[in-house]
């Protein structure tokens, strides 16, 4: 119950839609409880020729208006009440007495129905607002949380908590606000009209209830665990499907099509079985309450009908009384089951409520410092000073100290795994370094705002990172007011313009999903724009060329060249041309620096650099 709760916390913004909900469950429960008390009237004008249809006594042809004597005989106050109204109606009329207790039955059914409907109403509010919100409140925190958690996660078990999981709570545990109220209330209502007709009669009720929840607690204690073993399996075969959306490619090339299959096949036999468990469990829930209650209902058939039977021991139970009475009983099964079915949807909704409360309670390393300072521009100079990072137990940089001045392109090259990217996601603040620290202008990196320090920076990475979207609705990422003109100028910048003009559309035309309709040179084009269009003074290229074609590295080059000019540039090189022109290149070999300088100076030492452009490795 304590994840229900924890959800619940979300209904706060929706209190007025709640308060309207519970008042019109209030009297949805209420005249639910007077349509069948009305029922004794009418059943004594029908069968009673000698019973007041109201008191159930015998007639008095001219009754008198009753006076309240105390709680404790109000049962007889309001029987009195109703005679006396009635007799004023009808003047003693049986038929028109009749056309009376069926008019009050009508309006009590008339106003629940209209009390529930009232009640659905606001629900739908409530409801609606608590999943929106904690949709939203989940995605936030995705985009919240640093790289580092994502990659221990499954993309697909992410996006079942987001999708699957959140609509657990909608179909699960969320009902059960419906039933908070209502159920209850229906319930306390007919149990307090049941007292009044009898008191014997209702301890026998009472006898039944704990039994119906304890079987109804037995049936739940393992839906918790089977509906998370359904769960993580639902995320475990999105994953799957993910990866194979990705790798289409990859799968067919390399004919492993067979394998995915039963590896997908598995997941789904998985799901399927865990699946079965759970629903079966789930469904015993309504039968087993519902035989319960029949049950109940025999017991009272039995001990009440021996109640009228010996009017001695309770002359005052009659036949009249006795099926309103049933049917106040039966009127307990309907909200007694709904009830038991949403403690059942809570356990069930309580993995789900369990699996989206571990993203929203991660824990954000990388958030700013109190008072951080916002960066409004770059002055003189970036350092790493002595920094020291690992991604596990192993060291990746070691040390490691360099300077970039103002207005300067320092290329950093070396093996894979030297610690080239690495240097990247530290300055962007994606990842903390472990020792050390990185200053821009004197300032640690740590001590300003993390939006403000990225506003300084520009990324164009190896991988063309574009959303299914038009091309200027991409560029704006990097400036959201931008105008056309500013677009068309990005583009001209980045070497792009000449072959988005030729497109059917222009600047409005959509790419397609990861920029697909487009080649891999004209998405590296388009990503050297958004950062062109951003312009800040600090560019990190991390292998901006590495996946191109020669023909395509040539126009993404000069992109790269007209981008970096007047701007400070941290340039991750895979390939030679990229970097000659560079003022300082700093080799890496295993996070430490090996050698720098200029691109002539290393090639006369014949050190590290001089093999590695022998060998045209730079990875």
């Amino acid at each position: 119950m304590n994840e229900f709760f924890k959800i619940l916390r979300y209904a706060k913004p929706y209190k007025k839609y709640a308060i309207g909900h519970i008042i019109s469950n209030v009297f949805f429960a209420l005249f639910g409880t007077l349509s069948f008390v009305a029922l004794k009237p009418m059943l004594d004008v029908i069968f009673e020729k000698n019973i007041d249809p109201c008191t159930g006594k015998a007639i008095i042809t001219n009754p008198t208006a009753p006076i309240y004597k105390g709680i404790w005989e109000i049962s007889d106050y309001f029987e009195g009440l109703l005679a006396y109204r009635m007799h004023e109606f009808t003047g003693g009329d049986k038929s028109k007495a009749l056309i009376f207790v069926i008019m009050l039955l009508v309006l009590a059914f008339l106003l629940k129905n209209i009390s529930g409907y009232l009640a659905n109403y606001f629900m739908v509010f409530l409801r609606n607002g608590v999943i929106r919100d904690i949709r939203n409140t989940v995605y936030n925190k995705i985009l919240e949380l640093p790289l580092s958690y994502f990659s221990e996660k499954r993309k697909g078990d992410i996006m079942a908590r987001v999708t699957g999981d959140v609509n657990d709570l909608q179909y699960s545990m969320l009902p059960v606000l419906e039933l908070i109220v209502r159920e209850p209330l229906t319930i306390l209502f007919s149990l307090i009209a049941m007292i009044i007709i009898s008191t014997k009669l209702t301890v026998f009720v009472f006898i039944f209830i704990p039994i119906v929840g304890f079987v109804i607690s037995k049936i739940g204690k393992s839906l918790k665990r089977k509906s998370d073993r359904v769960q993580r399996e639902q995320g475990l075969f999105l994953s799957t499907l993910e990866e194979t959306l990705g790798g289409l490619r990859i799968i067919k090339g390399f004919n492993v099509e067979k394998l995915f299959n039963e590896k997908f096949k598995a997941s789904t036999q998985r799901f399927y079985n865990f699946s079965n468990k759970l629903l079966i469990r789930q469904s015993l829930a309504s039968p087993s309450s519902e035989f319960l209650g029949i049950c109940m209902i025999a017991v009272i058939l039995w001990f009440g009908g021996n109640l009228i039977l010996n009017d001695a021991s309770e002359s005052f139970l009659t036949g009249s009384k006795f099926l309103v009475y049933i049917g106040l009983a039966y009127n307990i099964l309907t909200p007694a089951k709904a009830f038991s079915r949403g403690l059942v949807n809570v356990k069930k909704g309580g993995s789900a409520a369990e699996r989206i409360q571990e993203i929203l309670t991660a824990k954000n390393p990388l958030q700013d410092v109190p008072n951080a300072v916002e960066k409004s521009g770059f002055n003189s100079k970036i350092e790493f000073k002595n920094i020291s990072f690992k991604y596990d137990k192993e060291y990746v940089l070691k040390d490691f100290s360099l300077t970039i001045p103002k207005g300067k392109t320092v290329a950093l090259v070396g093996q894979s795994g030297s610690g080239k990217s690495t240097l990247a996601n530290l300055i962007t603040r994606f990842y903390d370094v472990n020792k050390g620290s990185i200053l821009i202008d004197g300032q640690d990196i740590k001590t300003l705002t993390i939006s403000s320090l990225r506003k300084q920076l520009g990324i164009v990475t190896q991988d063309a990172i574009l959303f299914n979207d038009s091309i200027k609705s991409n560029l704006q990422l990097g400036k959201e007011d931008a105008t056309d003109e500013e677009v068309i100028h990005a583009l001209k910048v980045a070497n792009a313009w000449e072959f988005v003009k030729e497109l059917p559309e222009g600047i409005e035309t959509n790419i397609g999903d990861s920029g697909n309709k487009l080649s891999g040179g004209q998405k590296q084009r388009l990503s050297i724009a958004r950062a062109v269009l951003k312009s800040p003074p600090i560019m990190v290229l991390d292998e901006a060329t590495s996946a191109l074609d020669t023909e395509s590295e040539r126009l993404v080059q000069v992109a790269l060249e007209n981008m970096m000019k007047n701007r400070t540039s941290i340039v991750i090189a895979h390939r030679l041309s990229t970097i000659q022109n560079a003022d300082n290149i700093v080799v890496l070999n295993k996070g430490e620096i090996v050698e720098q300088g200029k691109h002539d100076e290393l090639i006369s030492k014949n050190g590290t650099y001089k093999k590695l452009v022998d060998m045209q490795s730079f990875e």
